[in-house]
């Protein structure tokens, strides 16, 4: 029976994750958000190509996408390890988002998912991690710069404010997965081309929060 729990938790967090929310609010304005901008399906691309009212609409409800199994799956099944519980329904919301299934399993980067998740039962290592982004963003102006550091900096704050090891190599996956989906972010902050926030665009595209 434990299994099933976990079975069916898993796939219900897959399929809340994988719904792409900016993909299909630029959709439903006529446009196609993988051929605009950066093509990324995140919050910052569908910003800089709709708006930031749209741009925030889309960081929230990505966030809640990853929020909400992570919060509810233990209050349903108190059976069952909720630290477990909690790493299934993270881990499969997050790829979800990164690879749904109604994009041919390409995704976001999964930033805002794997933050709203990880607000669910990590709440001290991510505000770190929040902080931390915004330090970042606030002098360079990069997103990607941002949410690479955050990245780097959750594993870390979970490592010395968790007793439970599980919890630091839970987090060391999940945001090693982030700092590797900006792999092309990466390249372009090393060669000077990065988009930066309220900077005019050049044309190779930038970073975004997924």
């Amino acid at each position: 029976m434990t299994w099933l729990i976990f079975a069916g938790s898993a796939v219900v967090s897959y399929v809340l994750g994988s719904i792409p929310t900016g993909f299909l609010w630029a959709k439903s304005r006529g446009i196609d958000i993988r051929k605009v901008g950066s093509g990324n399906i995140g919050a910052t691309n569908v910003m800089r190509t709709l708006g930031r009212g749209p741009g925030i609409a889309v960081l929230v409800i990505d966030a809640l996408k990853g929020f909400l199994p992570v919060w509810i799956a233990p209050l349903v099944f108190s059976n069952v390890d909720p630290l477990w519980l909690r790493i299934t329904c993270c881990v499969f919301v997050v790829a979800g988002h990164n690879w749904t299934c109604w994009l041919k399993f390409k995704g976001g980067k999964g930033v805002a998912t794997s933050a709203g998740a990880l607000l669910a039962f990590l709440t001290l290592p991510l505000l770190c991690g929040l902080g931390v982004w915004l330090i970042v963003f606030g002098i360079w102006r990069y997103v990607s710069l941002a949410s690479i550091s955050a990245a780097v900096v959750v594993p870390v704050a979970a490592w010395f404010l968790q007793s439970d090891p599980r919890l630091f190599m839970f987090t060391a996956v999940v945001c090693a997965v982030i700092i590797y989906k900006h792999k092309s972010n990466i390249q372009r902050l090393l060669a000077g081309t990065e988009n930066r926030i309220g900077k005019p665009k050049p044309e190779s595209g930038g970073g975004a929060v997924a």
